[in-house]
């Protein structure tokens, strides 16, 4: 699965600026002296927010599974399976951004001071 740096690069600064729309500005005042990197915070934010998604789409896409298994008549199998794709695409996209990141690090660790 080939996922294009472009288009994550492209989704991960709208969330960057979804992340600082909602959050506000901070207060330099309130933080006592200590310095605070606010564009790593919100990397963070993000990168902590897209992996809970990652993990409720794999839960729910359990959860359809298991109430599919136990008969409820609601779901057809074909919901199930597009969640279950979802969820395994988005984890995909969870592991290639992850191999994107240690690849940087480990290049940024090699240069030479």
């Amino acid at each position: 699965m080939d996922i294009k740096a472009q288009s994550l690069y492209q989704d991960m600064q709208s969330m960057a600026l979804q992340s600082k729309a909602g959050l506000g500005e901070l207060n330099p005042a309130s933080l006592n002296g200590i310095q605070v990197n606010p564009s790593g915070q919100n990397f963070a934010d993000m990168l902590g927010h897209a992996i809970e998604s990652v993990n409720s789409m794999q839960l729910d896409a359990k959860d359809q599974a298991q109430r599919f298994e136990m008969g409820d008549k609601s779901l057809s199998l074909a919901d199930v399976m597009v969640s279950k794709e979802k969820s395994g695409i988005a984890f995909e996209a969870t592991i290639q951004v992850r191999n994107k990141v240690l690849e940087a690090y480990k290049t940024i660790m090699n240069m030479p001071v």
